[in-house]
């Protein structure tokens, strides 16, 4: 059983959190859009326990600088036990796919695609191919999206299951500069 923490949007924003919605997570997946790579080190930090360490996966976003496009990858295909999981920052969602994944996903369809940029919580099934599509919304500041947003899920085997939504908070709004 593999506890996974969903982030995407922070654009360089840390809120601890992050840290207290996913101390009991084994992986944290983070889809784009990261804007600093200390979010990511705090990321992967061992949550107040030194004996432990959170595996951090993640892709780049279209805001993502040099540095970050270094570290990880436009697109991440991986298994996270027996799940296919595909991860795109600029995905789309069923029956909307972007262009740019489009081809992969419809001749070679994940069990589970997750996808960020939209700053949109979305989970859905897309029921032409079989897939669970999670979008976690933006957990960071910058955008138009009113609430943050994490989302929490177990995978045990094959099943994905405790699919769980995290509002953390307003998105703080600068009156001042409308």
């Amino acid at each position: 059983m593999t506890r996974i923490g969903l982030i995407s949007d922070t654009h360089g924003y840390w809120d601890d959190k992050f840290l207290t919605y996913f101390e009991e997570c084994d992986e944290i997946w983070h889809a784009g859009d990261i804007c600093s790579s200390e979010t990511m080190e705090r990321l992967q930090a061992p949550f107040g326990n030194p004996a432990r360490r959170c595996i951090v996966r993640a892709v780049c976003g279209n805001c993502d600088g040099g540095d970050l496009r270094r570290m990880f990858p436009e697109v991440l295909r991986f298994k996270c036990e027996d799940v296919d999981v595909l991860m795109k920052h600029i995905g789309g969602y069923p029956g909307k796919y972007d262009r740019s994944i489009q081809r992969q996903i419809y001749a070679n369809p994940p069990q589970l695609f997750i996808s960020g940029h939209s700053h949109i919580l979305k989970i859905q099934r897309d029921p032409l191919l079989g897939l669970l599509h999670i979008n976690p919304g933006a957990a960071g500041q910058q955008g138009w999206h009113m609430e943050r947003t994490l989302v929490r899920m177990t995978i045990d085997g094959a099943m994905m299951k405790d699919v769980e939504v995290i509002t953390l908070a307003d998105r703080q709004i600068d009156t001042e500069n409308l």
